[in-house]
């Protein structure tokens, strides 16, 4: 008996402490589940002078929690607190018109984990405005008349489009390139053979008359809109950009260059944009052409670049307010333009903006002049446009499944989000050196590359515009003889129009 006792001791005992280590064991384990979070998605927020606005969402577990900015008045928060869960709150920047950067502290506490700080900076308005003077002295009300079309409507209207290259950019003058001044009767030619929107490229550097101001001349600035006014007055859209203009900004995007060319970017656009205001919606701007870009660093100064040219152009007020505006990819490349464009601008105007890329691929048939160690040049394109006797010039990539490839990530990217895509260049040359069958092959491969590059660029929202630069001989990619307003390249011109429909 007393054995049995001593057994059921030992065992209670036993059963005891097994319960205890049980119990502490799963008190551990509750503690463990219930060990408080509060984490954010940035501690850094860049604001830049104007006024703006930045999202940072709040993932926690605790029961209640706060956020505050003390001491710093131009700083909006959306909510003081909040529970458990995952939030997103708003941080507005109220405009910054001192010509000095300033900093704040934003703090979310809780009183069951550890706080989080975010470090917020603004730049001061010296960052973009302080090297120039300020050229938007007269803005006026918005005014949307003229100005119903949002940039997706606009993209519906646009049909064909046709670039005036080599002219208006040229360095040296308007006529340095080998092209004539433009006039009234060649946009009334390339109007009547198919073309709905002109795309001119233009030079503004060479045409401050100071540049320790960066004033542009008011002769130049009434030319650029006297050939604007040639396309409205055809019921054209027109394109006005900053194109590559001695490479000041396209081959500059670099933090060191940062400052020096938003100051310019503003100064030249808030002068453009007043001069032009008078526009209705005929008119877009674009705010560079092929800027050289190559990572997600030069990307983030691009962007800026970009928000110097809207935030210029709404400031002038007028249908300026309204206007669309077009922003260009990295090197207008595509495949680029899809990894790094991840975001676009901000924009005080709802649904106005589009995105620019340029088409010329594959290179080696579309624009390569001689071989090269990389690759040799293609005289034809196309699966049905192959030779059998040379054999080596024929296209070994970039075909039509690339082609469609490539305009399909643009509009997954963009044009399916409601922001259209302008092709702004694209074409392939004339290589005339060829004689017999071959020359024959080679124009019917490049009359099907153009027809095909339309076809496929409307199919996915993309806007065509054909670069002729007004050259005729070989190697061009000139359509119409300047010198008569003559079609020069039916064979082309009936491609892309047959790339319609």
């Amino acid at each position: 008996m007393k054995n049995t006792i001593k057994i059921y001791l030992l065992s209670s005992i036993l059963c005891f402490s097994f319960l205890s280590l049980w119990a502490c064991s799963s008190d551990k384990e509750e503690e463990k589940a219930v060990t408080k979070t509060l984490t954010v998605d940035t501690n850094k927020i860049d604001f830049v002078s104007k006024g703006s606005e930045a999202s940072i969402k709040i993932n926690t577990n605790v029961t209640a929690w706060t956020i505050s900015n003390p001491n710093s008045s131009w700083i909006q928060i959306s909510q003081a607190g909040g529970t458990s869960g995952t939030i997103t709150v708003k941080i507005t920047a109220l405009e910054n018109t001192s010509t000095e950067a300033r900093t704040a502290t934003i703090t979310i506490n809780s009183g069951e984990t550890s706080s989080v700080q975010i470090a917020v900076t603004q730049a001061g308005a010296a960052v973009v405005a302080g090297l120039y003077p300020n050229y938007n002295t007269n803005p006026i009300a918005a005014d949307q008349s003229g100005m119903s079309s949002t940039a997706v409507q606009l993209a519906g209207k646009i049909k064909l489009g046709w670039n005036i290259g080599n002219t208006m950019e040229a360095i040296g003058g308007e006529t340095a390139w080998g092209n004539p001044k433009v006039t009234k009767a060649l946009i009334d030619a390339v109007k009547a053979n198919g073309f709905n929107a002109i795309r001119i490229p233009c030079s503004w550097n060479q045409y401050v008359e100071n540049s320790a101001t960066a004033k542009i001349k008011t002769e130049w600035l009434d030319r650029v809109k006297e050939v604007v006014q040639y396309c409205v007055d055809n019921d054209m859209y027109v394109l006005v950009n900053i194109h590559w203009d001695g490479g000041w900004l396209e081959n500059n995007i670099t933090e060191a260059k940062k400052v020096e060319n938003n100051a310019k970017q503003k100064a030249f656009w808030e002068q453009i944009a007043t001069h032009l205001r008078g526009f209705d919606e005929h008119l877009l701007f674009a705010s560079a052409n092929e800027p050289a870009v190559e990572d997600a660093a030069q990307m983030a100064v691009l962007t800026s670049y970009h928000q110097t040219f809207i935030n210029a152009v709404r400031s002038t007020g007028g249908k300026n307010a309204y206007r669309t505006l077009v922003v260009q990819g990295p090197t207008t490349d595509i495949e680029k333009t899809n990894k790094l464009m991840t975001a676009l601008p901000t924009d005080s105007a709802a649904n106005r903006m589009m995105v620019e890329v340029h088409y010329y691929s594959p290179w080696n048939f579309a624009g390569l002049t001689k071989d090269e160690t990389w690759g040799k040049m293609f005289y034809y394109w196309g699966a049905n446009y192959h030779s059998t006797t040379d054999t080596e010039r024929n296209a070994t990539y970039g075909e039509e499944a690339d082609l469609e490839k490539n305009f399909k990530l643009m509009k997954t990217q963009f044009v399916d989000k409601g922001i259209p895509v302008l092709l702004g260049e694209f074409g392939a040359i004339r290589r005339t050196t060829l004689t017999g069958d071959a020359l024959t092959l080679h124009l019917a491969s490049r009359a099907y590359y153009l027809k095909m590059v339309v076809k496929t660029a409307k199919a996915n929202g993309l806007l065509p515009f054909y670069w002729d630069e007004g050259s005729l001989g070989n190697n061009g990619f000139g359509i119409f003889k300047r010198s008569d307003n003559t079609v020069f390249d039916t064979q082309a011109l009936t491609a892309l129009k047959e790339g319609l429909q």
